[in-house]
């Protein structure tokens, strides 16, 4: 499953040249992600409420081509792969002209959120690991 998150630059964004800056695509990334787990019906917050959150562990992207202020696009976002302990998101960043602009991946551990410490999602968050690890698209 792949969700699609349409987004806009804002001025704050770009840089002096006028193109999106680089860190900006990890705030992107998140908006994605969250969007993604909330369109199972489960906002991220109340997952965290829970007692499950998902610290990142790693982050990496390419960039393709440049967003400038303004453009409008899409972070289309999919379960890359997903074990009990961490699950990686993939994403892909298209243009208005449906040119790929951005590609990246984020990788998040499972952990209580009240010990930060890691736990097994499939064992304690079984319907939220079968809903994710069923979203992996073959």
């Amino acid at each position: 499953m792949t969700t699609k998150t349409f987004i806009t630059a804002r001025y704050g964004e770009t840089d002096m040249m006028g193109i999106v800056h680089h860190s900006v695509y990890a705030l992107y990334y998140e908006q994605a992600r969250v969007d993604f787990i909330g369109s199972f019906g489960v906002s991220y917050l109340q997952l965290e409420k829970d007692g499950l959150m998902l610290p990142l562990i790693s982050l990496g992207c390419s960039y393709k081509k440049p967003l400038h202020f303004a453009d409008e696009f899409v972070v289309e976002t999919s379960v890359e792969n997903i074990k009990p302990a961490k699950i990686r998101f993939k994403y892909e960043v298209y243009n208005s002209s449906n040119e790929l602009v951005n590609v990246g991946f984020t990788e998040h551990g499972f952990v209580d959120s009240s010990t930060f410490r890691p736990i097994n999602a499939k064992k304690l968050f079984p319907d939220i690991y079968n809903m994710l690890s069923e979203s992996i698209e073959s």
